[in-house]
């Protein structure tokens, strides 16, 4: 994924664990010698030319104290088990990946008619199919993801979830699934139609660490 711009200034751009030490040379190659400061949920690199880099801490708290980044670089590589909720209208994805290895997984799709009808009796009639088909593939989704995710409930260290976000939101309501969301965890993943294949790829964004880069004035 590119550089994405940043609340408050800046960019977002996203690292895969096995890299952020080649990526923070490149950045003292660049902006030369630099401070480091952190906590349990964020690592600030300040160079002496102005710029700033600030890794948020994948699936915080990560171990308090210095040295920072080789912490940094510790609890991002390591090895997780965690869970996938991907939704969006009409379509589900739900899995279970030890590391980046996908372990469990089931996915589905529910028609959903996407557009309304010209007007009047007509329109009204649409949109209740329209609602009952929307409730009944929000139910399946949660069947699915309960089915998938609940025998490794006890193993799991967080769940995330993507897709579209009114979605999943519409399965917050669901007390089965209040187990799940009890271990939900950025990032949202934003995804297309959740298939096998994006659910795959699925651990690449979830792994990743977000840094938010602030080049010198």
């Amino acid at each position: 994924m590119g550089a994405q711009p940043a609340k408050g200034g800046g960019r977002w751009v996203q690292v895969a664990p096995e890299r952020i030490h080649r990526w923070i040379d490149g950045f003292a190659d660049r902006h030369g010698a630099f401070e480091t400061k952190g906590c349990d949920d964020v690592v600030v690199l300040r160079a002496a030319d102005g710029a700033v880099a600030e890794f948020a801490v994948p699936f915080p708290p990560m171990e308090p104290g210095a040295p920072y980044v080789a912490k940094l670089v510790a609890h991002a590589s390591r090895r997780r088990r965690v869970g996938v909720v991907l939704v969006r209208m009409g379509g589900y994805a739900a899995g279970v990946f030890d590391g980046d290895e996908l372990i469990a997984s089931k996915v589905g799709s529910r028609l959903v008619q996407g557009r309304t009808a010209a007007g009047g009796w007509s329109q009204q009639r649409f949109a209740r199919r329209r609602k009952l088909q929307a409730d009944q593939a929000f139910d399946a989704a949660g069947q699915t993801a309960s089915r998938v995710l609940s025998p490794y409930l006890d193993t799991l260290e967080a769940v995330v979830f993507g897709g579209d976000r009114r979605a999943v939101d519409a399965l917050r309501e669901e007390q089965r699934l209040a187990p799940l969301f009890n271990l939900e965890a950025e990032p949202f993943l934003t995804v297309p139609d959740p298939r096998l294949a994006v659910l795959k790829e699925a651990q690449k964004q979830f792994r990743a660490v977000r840094v938010r880069v602030v080049d010198p004035v």
